[in-house]
């Protein structure tokens, strides 16, 4: 084995049992030794008296920010690293099927493609989605695993019931290869129990028809919950979709990693069991004029309907296959007038192949994105102007990261836009009352 920095430093740990201590002396190679160094690492600042075996990952440092993440990724190939669970890859910064989306420099791309290369040869999945619970990836309840990306992270956690930490650039990827992580936080039952209940039986029913309704739930839930776990109640029974939103919504708005919907999620039952028979510590009473400052709070900008717009964006999280389903029905067979980038899976268009959707889309002036998605790399025609999404998502990150002002609207309103090329506003909706 070749030497490297570092290489026999000695980590404080309370305790590393026989394979771990192997590890990072490096029996399974110096790739393995270099991750298990950080995950010992990381265990010792976080406080961490064990590793705990995951079995499973989904990568988030594989979306190329700089040069520095290719070549950590390239030493660790160097090494010999390979992945030891089953491993998923988030988005990364090209379509690598459609190459003319992302408009990156040269010197960009380049890197891009050597840091998509280099995790593909530590034996990952080429996933290339921040859904990857609806690309087959979907752990049991109770399963430790190290998952990155926010939206990602709130629905292993909330929806499916296995337990993972919001893994970052580049703990997750060494969680992986080591196939250990730090036991704390999220991964402790402790941890997991509901401390604050989210009372919204006091808003109107009709308001959880509207499509737009979870990503708003999120954005407050976020504002509202911080870091802590919540317990929703009143809100019927969501789709998976809509707890998808429901969480990605709360995930960038706010730190949640982990929600209860008491008789829905898989920790919930009831309310009881959501706090582990204990009071709450809180109760919030949701209404709906919160709910309505919330959905203000998505858009940076005031418009008026007829205003003119530069783009439509839907699919963060990337879309599922009911939700392009949706989009095509709702679109029927109007063109759009400017451009509605669509954000997807590989997984769905392989899913669609055959129903005809995806063209149906395109030939209408859909934009179809895949592996990645507008807020992560430039796709977007211009450096500004003014984006109309129905993601709380989107709306949370497009300003900064694209340039951007945000408009969010429902996925009715985006359509109408995208196909009159300007803001259109639906007065029937509960936003206008």
């Amino acid at each position: 084995m070749g030497d490297f920095p570092g290489r026999f430093v000695t980590v404080t740990m309370t305790r590393l049992d026989a394979y771990e201590r192997g590890l990072m002396e490096g029996a399974a190679g110096d790739g393995a030794a270099l991750a298990m160094r950080v995950v010992a690492e990381s265990a010792r600042v976080l406080g961490a008296t064990r590793l705990i075996p995951i079995r499973s990952a989904h990568i988030d440092s594989c979306l190329y920010h700089g040069d520095s993440g290719t070549l950590f990724a390239e030493r660790l190939v160097e090494l010999g690293a390979r992945v030891a669970v089953p491993t998923t890859l988030n988005v990364g910064a090209l379509d690598l099927l459609h190459v003319r989306v992302a408009r990156l420099d040269p010197a960009a791309r380049a890197m891009a493609h050597r840091l998509t290369s280099a995790y593909v040869a530590m034996g990952t999945r080429q996933t290339w989605t921040c859904a990857p619970y609806q690309a087959g990836h979907r752990p049991a309840a109770g399963d430790d695993v190290a998952w990155g990306e926010s939206n990602a992270v709130a629905f292993c956690n909330s929806v499916l019931g296995a337990r993972t930490n919001r893994y970052g650039d580049f703990l997750d990827i060494c969680a992986a290869i080591t196939g250990r992580a730090p036991q704390t936080g999220l991964h402790l039952p402790e941890n997991r129990v509901a401390k604050v209940l989210i009372d919204a039986t006091g808003v109107p029913r009709e308001f959880w028809r509207n499509d737009a309704a979870f990503p708003i739930l999120g954005a407050w839930l976020g504002r509202a919950a911080g870091q802590q776990v919540a317990a929703i109640e009143g809100i019927g029974h969501p789709t998976e979709d809509q707890l998808k939103a429901l969480g990605a919504a709360a995930a960038s708005s706010g730190a949640v990693g982990l929600f209860h919907v008491v008789g829905v999620t898989p920790e919930a039952p009831s309310r009881a069991v959501a706090f582990a028979n204990s009071p709450p510590e809180d109760i919030v009473r949701l209404d709906l004029a919160a709910l309505v400052k919330a959905r203000a709070s998505l858009s940076t900008v005031n418009r008026m309907a007829g205003d003119p717009i530069d783009a439509v964006a839907v699919g963060s999280p990337h879309l599922s296959t009911d939700e392009l389903r949706t989009l095509d029905r709702l679109l029927g067979n109007r063109q759009c007038s400017k451009p509605l980038y669509a954000c997807t899976g590989r997984h769905t268009l392989d899913k669609l192949r055959t129903e005809g959707v995806i063209e149906s889309l395109r030939s209408r002036g859909v934009i179809i994105v895949v592996d990645t998605c507008i807020v992560v790399t430039p796709v977007l025609p211009q450096q500004s102007g003014l984006l109309v999404t129905n993601s709380g998502k989107f709306a949370h990150y497009a300003p900064p990261n694209t340039g951007y002002d945000v408009i969010f609207a429902t996925l009715r309103e985006c359509i109408e836009s995208a196909v009159r090329g300007s803001l259109h506003l639906d007065p029937g909706q509960w936003h206008a009352t």
